[in-house]
């Protein structure tokens, strides 16, 4: 990812394996240990962040775009993309001030080439991805008798062990 300034570690799994209800445990273990921490979600759907009706929504009917709300507490900035398609990671990496950050976490984009952790649930009778994808670096399961060859196994129902992971193995730091 040539706009990467910082590492990306992405968490790639099929829909109903839980992958937010992971990274919604593991942010808060990262962050007790002080990285600063950005997330990038991929959605396979339309979304709409806004209300109709709201001042907001009505200047982005009317065509602002991209349209800048803020507060004292947050911003969040809507763009409208002029041609329907799927999003590139690389793209999406510009958009996000990096220099007061130590990790960008990124939820889906599994097909890209970037490092990932896989999770997979056998249960839920989806094929692994790591097979194909040599940029899958550790399987994040709920089944350790599963043999995933020379793969780093983690527990995926232990977020303590996949935050180890990340700051021992992939950022190769002690905090």
């Amino acid at each position: 990812m040539k706009n990467a300034q910082i590492p990306i570690l992405g968490f790639a799994a099929f829909s109903g394996t839980g992958k937010t209800t992971l990274l919604t445990k593991l942010i808060p273990l990262l962050k007790d240990l002080d990285l600063r921490i950005a997330l990038i979600k991929h959605s396979h759907h339309n979304f709409e962040i806004d209300k109709p009706g709201k001042d907001s929504y009505r200047l982005r009917e009317a065509g602002a775009s991209p349209v800048l709300l803020v507060s004292s507490h947050r911003r969040a900035i809507i763009t409208e993309f002029s041609r329907i398609q799927a999003p590139k990671l690389n793209d999406q990496l510009k958009v996000i001030d990096q220099s007061d950050l130590d990790l960008i976490l990124v939820e889906g984009f599994k097909a890209e080439n970037f490092p990932k952790i896989e999770l997979h649930r056998p249960s839920l009778n989806k094929p692994l991805i790591f097979p194909n994808d040599a940029s899958v670096i550790a399987i994040a399961t709920d089944s350790p008798s599963e043999n995933y060859s020379t793969m780093t196994h983690l527990d995926i129902n232990n977020p303590q062990m996949v935050a180890k992971f990340i700051m021992n193995t992939f950022l190769k730091t002690k905090r």
